[in-house]
């Protein structure tokens, strides 16, 4: 598995192809779940400070990473993307339920 070419430079792994006409990265990876998205509030492991989490999202990295992006500017808070996870601090389940749902998002509010 060549990762390196002399004449094409960097190689994907998975496709073979140079990293600029990677076709792998195109693709979504997406997730198996029962379809719905589904926003937590959550504190343990936080030092008691409260975060909304949105999990189910089956959207690719760069869609999530806009998606969080969006959010954090309508809330006016911090936030990270974790993996499949959206994480924006504070309690701010509502808000994120209008705005995913201004998306056309099929969202639900998680118990916590």
């Amino acid at each position: 598995m060549a990762v390196y070419s002399t004449d094409q430079g960097r190689l994907c792994p998975d496709c073979q192809r140079p990293k600029a006409d990677c076709v792998c990265r195109n693709q979504t990876n997406r997730l198996v779940t029962d379809g719905a998205v589904r926003v937590h509030r959550e504190i343990k492991g936080r030092s008691g400070k409260p975060v909304s989490v949105i999990r189910g999202l089956t959207l690719s990295q760069p869609e999530l990473k806009q998606l969080c992006q969006r959010l954090k500017k309508s809330c006016g808070v911090g936030g990270s993307l974790n993996g499949s996870e959206i994480l924006i601090q504070g309690d701010q389940r509502e808000k994120i339920l209008t705005i995913l749902a201004d998306e056309g998002i099929q969202v639900l509010k998680g118990g916590g």
